[in-house]
């Protein structure tokens, strides 16, 4: 079993800055592509970044600019530095994780997991 264990969010003004975190644990053989996904009520989910694990990335056009991505392979985490935060950044924030794993007879199995989500709030 896979578990995506996020940290880091809270309330800041508008033009502040935060630093999510999403640690993934269990029985890893790899993991793929690692990213950050927001909800507000009533809306769908929608991608904010992603970064593959050669560190590739790949951004929201409203986050552009103001959102890093970044990932520590050893350490099996994800971070999505958040700068110039906005109003409109206010949200639920959830990680994601393309994780390979091995069964009792070493295949290979991909799952995509999901972490508990942690609530942005951006207002002064």
């Amino acid at each position: 079993q896979v578990q995506l264990v996020e940290s880091g969010g809270g309330l800041v003004q508008p033009g502040g800055s935060l630093k999510l975190s999403c640690a993934a644990s269990g029985t890893i053989f790899s993991i793929n592509a690692m990213g950050w996904f927001r909800q507000t009520p009533g809306k769908q989910r929608e991608l904010v970044a992603t970064i593959t694990s050669g560190g590739a990335t790949n951004y929201a056009d409203s986050v552009k600019g103001r959102f890093t991505i970044s990932r520590d392979n050893a350490k099996n985490t994800v971070f999505l530095q958040m700068n110039s935060l906005k109003p409109e950044d206010t949200a639920v924030y959830y990680c994601n994780a393309d994780v390979s794993t091995r069964d009792g007879w070493f295949r290979t199995i991909r799952t995509t997991y999901w972490g508990q989500g942690t609530q942005v709030t951006v207002s002064s």
